[in-house]
């Protein structure tokens, strides 16, 4: 079903949920970089008062950052909830009412998981609580985007050249690495592996650094007499090995992902647009990770990582969803001739969305599309 009427105030205020959830990223980035999250060791009252009725004279220190990042996801769980019972009233297209319905039990989902970090005090849920954030952060946004006026530009790139399938397979693998490495990232925030290496472009003057018992007694005698350092262990060193890997492999894959986009689409299509600035994130998000351990772990400029880390999945998404769509849309502009090939052609350039703009009106059937592509 496509979209009949306008709703500017709806629009607006998926924006409005986009961008508080956005800002609550930089927030819980600020909590974990100031390893303040239990500053508060109660949930979901604070330090036995109501969370809302928190006498404004105890907001100090690290419980400052605790509790305003509470404030600010109950008032983004709010928005959410709004706009999904928003949706689910006015917006005619069903696969965007239950775009919205995702949107809220992941909400609830999240605030669940940080409660249980607090009440559990365990590092693992943090780990979950901080990629289902980046995860939410960017469906809310599409959200905001599939149903914005301003969507129709989105459809303007289903006409352009035809697009391979290395470069189709090349975005969804790059993407989909992206999100694997924001989970990295999320494990080393939370098992307190950001400094398990310190140097960089080394590794303890090394490329590799040795993991064995000896070495580790070794350097853990040095990291004692720092006081930035703590002792850290095989795992962890190896997770920020790990990090570190991957991310020299995103930087490679976006790379060749923003040179084929511009290659076969043209540098002023969308994709290629789209492509190059996704790789400009890319290499954003590789440069604040070096500044973090030359910083020795500075907490502005680990939650700027953070931050560029959701926006990063966030333009890979919005990439994929584009060529799956411009994939479909030529294979249907191909398989019907004649007058309906012009109907067809028509409804693509439908100013009201993307995914309308195919008729097909399901992100199920984009979901099933993608994985016989990859097959």
């Amino acid at each position: 079903m496509t979209r009949s009427t306008c709703h500017p105030w709806l629009d607006r205020f998926a924006w409005l949920t986009a961008g508080a959830t956005f800002l609550l990223l930089g927030l819980g980035g600020l909590v974990t970089s100031h390893e303040a999250g239990l500053a508060v060791p109660d949930w979901p009252t604070t330090y036995g008062y109501n969370m809302f009725l928190f006498p404004l004279h105890l907001w100090e220190g690290n419980i400052l950052y605790e509790h305003t990042h509470r404030l600010l996801a109950s008032l983004v769980g709010l928005l959410t909830s709004i706009l999904a019972v928003w949706l689910w009233l006015r917006e005619p297209r069903s696969w965007l009412q239950w775009l919205g319905a995702a949107a809220f039990f992941a909400i609830l989902l999240q605030g669940l998981l940080g409660g249980l970090r607090v009440t559990l005090l365990k590092d693992e849920i943090g780990i979950f609580h901080a990629a289902l954030a980046q995860s939410f952060f960017v469906l809310v946004t599409l959200i905001a985007l599939f149903g914005s006026v301003k969507a129709g530009r989105f459809a303007d790139s289903l006409q352009t050249a035809p697009v391979s399938g290395s470069l189709y397979c090349l975005t969804i693998c790059s993407a989909s690495l992206v999100l694997i490495q924001l989970i990295l990232g999320a494990a080393m925030r939370h098992q307190h592996a950001g400094l398990a290496v310190p140097d960089f472009p080394l590794a303890y003057q090394k490329a590799w650094p040795p993991m064995n018992a000896a070495f580790l007694d070794k350097i853990n005698a040095q990291r004692l007499g720092t006081e930035e350092l703590n002792p850290v262990t095989a795992f962890q060193i190896g997770l920020q090995m790990a990090h570190r890997l991957v991310a020299l492999a995103i930087v490679l894959l976006v790379g060749c992902v923003a040179w084929k986009a511009r290659r076969q689409q043209g540098a002023g299509s969308l994709p290629a647009k789209l492509a190059a600035t996704w790789w400009g994130v890319i290499c954003l998000q590789a440069a604040l990770g070096v500044a973090i351990i030359w910083s020795h772990k500075a907490a502005d400029v680990a939650t700027a990582h953070v931050l560029c880390g959701a926006l990063s999945l966030l333009a890979g998404t919005i990439l994929s969803v584009d060529l799956i769509i411009q994939r479909r849309s030529r294979r249907q502009l191909v398989q019907t001739p004649g007058p309906a090939h012009r109907e067809v052609d028509a409804t693509a350039q439908s100013p009201q969305g993307p995914l309308d703009a195919l008729g097909t009106g399901a992100i199920p059937e984009l979901l099933v599309a993608t994985l016989k592509e990859a097959q």
